[in-house]
């Protein structure tokens, strides 16, 4: 079994779905976010947070957002911040106005296994960033097309995002890690 710390009940539900034939469960936990733009600094921290509350093996995620007019490092794990204070159409505007559109969606996920040892996955998507479409996503799904697709992440079906997600892609890595430590 496998504990997902997130309130974010979409992420939980890609995790889910994506981690079939593996128990995984719900915790909302309120872990220090500490700010750094390394997301394993920010990972370690919130695994070593959650060892002293939860026993057995759990995974914590965090997911940027960078943004090639902002030098391809900004917003990064300040992407909720961003979110808050311009919105996110504010991000498209954004874009718009620097006259680059180019984003890079990353998804860190660190997992502690049951012995106390972390591991750390990665994977990230190019795509560009457009006036919002569709609600079938959260966050900056709207305004985020993937490289390839003539769809947003919140004009596509659950399914298919899953298929072309970062954040489905590292976990499909710890599927395959987690099946490789099982022998």
């Amino acid at each position: 079994m496998v504990t997902f710390i997130t309130g974010n009940a979409g992420k939980f539900a890609e995790a889910s779905a994506i981690l079939e034939g593996i128990e995984v469960t719900q915790t909302k936990l309120d872990l220090p976010e500490i700010q750094d733009l390394d997301p394993n600094i920010v990972l370690r921290e919130k695994l070593l947070a959650a060892k002293g509350v939860l026993s057995g093996a759990y995974v914590v995620e965090d997911s940027s957002l960078t943004l090639s007019c902002l030098g391809n490092a900004l917003p990064g794990p300040f992407i909720k911040w961003f979110e808050d204070a311009l919105s996110v159409p504010g991000i498209y505007e954004l874009t718009q106005k620097c006259g680059d559109n180019r984003a890079t969606i990353h998804t860190h996920i660190g997992f502690m296994d049951e012995a106390g040892e972390m591991h750390y996955f990665s994977a990230s998507m190019q795509g560009t960033i457009v006036a919002p479409r569709g609600d079938k996503d959260f966050g900056y799904g709207p305004i985020f097309l993937p490289d390839g697709s003539n769809k947003t992440f919140g004009e596509m079906e659950r399914e298919e995002k899953y298929a072309l997600s970062s954040r489905g892609a590292v976990f499909r890595t710890l599927k395959h890690f987690l099946a490789q430590a099982k022998g």
